[in-house]
């Protein structure tokens, strides 16, 4: 069963992120990324991406929870193949951090699901060996 849901139902997320350094000011413990997003329906379904759901953690172990309604202002409607790419940005205390978190999306029929965004590392060039 689950393997038929996941057919109907399945979108693949990539990510690209990027160090700010020119909006960053680490003597004051800011550190901004900014990070692309593609998000593609592989499923058989066309769905409608409706809320994101993130979870950004520095390395001090501090998080910052977001909700909210769509990304950048839009909640786009995928169809089976398609995709929409995206760029936003976060903001952290340490040079380093992760984010991780979902998408609410809803198919066409009904369905609600969520797409799950695999952590990705934050982190300021050649602080990582």
């Amino acid at each position: 069963m689950g393997i038929v849901m996941e057919d109907k139902y399945h979108i693949e997320i990539n990510v690209e992120t990027r160090y700010l350094e020119a909006q960053s000011d680490p003597e004051d413990d800011r550190y901004v990324f900014s990070y692309t997003i593609t998000i593609r329906n592989v499923g058989k379904l066309p769905a409608q991406l409706i809320a994101r759901h993130w979870l950004i953690t520095d390395s001090n172990g501090k998080t910052q929870e977001v909700r909210g309604q769509g990304v950048v202002g839009e909640q786009p409607h995928l169809q089976p193949g398609q995709g929409f790419r995206y760029s936003s940005g976060a903001v952290i205390e340490t040079p380093v951090g992760a984010m991780q978190g979902s998408y609410q999306m809803r198919a066409d029929d009904g369905l609600e699901f969520d797409a799950p965004i695999p952590a990705f590392r934050l982190a300021k060039p050649g602080v990582l060996h």
